[in-house]
């Protein structure tokens, strides 16, 4: 989320060392106390892993609507926030699918506390767009004009080919082939490359099945 400007002033001092144990090497004869500090492979700050608790102490809980895309409730929530876009245990959803197949999570609706569910299919998406976006290295002489790129949307996925451009404040990411699971909220980073280009925070995405599907 570094702009070019910032990254001139920034300096990373241990990128180029070999190995994770040679940092905790010299951070253990510098006496700090982090040097034998367990990796962290979930939110560091929720130790015990229960995201939904935490989120419930600070943010509160209200229930809701649990709504197929078209807006027919099928059940309710406790919370919409103890809810993650690809999610399908845990529903509890008073009416089964037409077809018999399960729903996942497409969708978490804050403003109305409704959380939106559907086939797996519709998790595809084949666009997303933020208006909060920054260039991380030379922008696009005119960002405007659609660009080649690769796009990552998680830390640990493959960045995977994609096209970009700045639409009425937006930066806009159309896929090659779609995406599964991509929510609001998080980050897409875009390569030229082996170069990291700029990213934007997800606002918004498309989806590959239409909602009368």
């Amino acid at each position: 989320m570094l702009t070019a400007e910032q990254l001139q002033h920034a300096m990373f001092p241990l990128g180029a060392t070999p190995s994770k144990d040679e940092v905790r090497a010299e951070a253990a004869a510098r006496g700090l106390t982090v040097a034998q500090k367990p990796d962290s492979y979930d939110i560091c700050f929720i130790p015990d892993g229960d995201t939904r608790g935490w989120l419930a102490d600070r943010v509160g809980t209200a229930p809701g609507d649990v709504v197929e895309r078209d807006g027919t409730v099928v059940g309710e929530h406790q919370g919409a926030t103890g809810y993650t876009v690809g999610q399908r245990r845990g529903l509890h959803l008073g009416r089964p699918a037409p077809d018999g197949k399960p729903r996942f999570v497409l969708e978490i609706r804050p403003k109305d506390n409704t959380v939106v569910v559907g086939p797996k299919e519709a998790l595809d998406v084949t666009s997303m767009s933020g208006a909060r976006f920054t260039w991380a290295g030379t922008a696009p002489a005119d960002p405007t004009v659609p660009f080649a790129c690769d796009v990552q949307i998680r830390a640990h996925a493959d960045p995977v080919p994609a096209t970009a451009r700045v639409s009425e404040g937006h930066l806009v990411i159309d896929v090659d082939e779609p995406l599964s699971g991509v929510a609001p909220g998080q980050t897409a980073v875009v390569y030229v490359g082996t170069r990291v280009l700029g990213q934007c925070t997800i606002d918004s995405t498309v989806s590959a099945v239409p909602v009368d599907a």
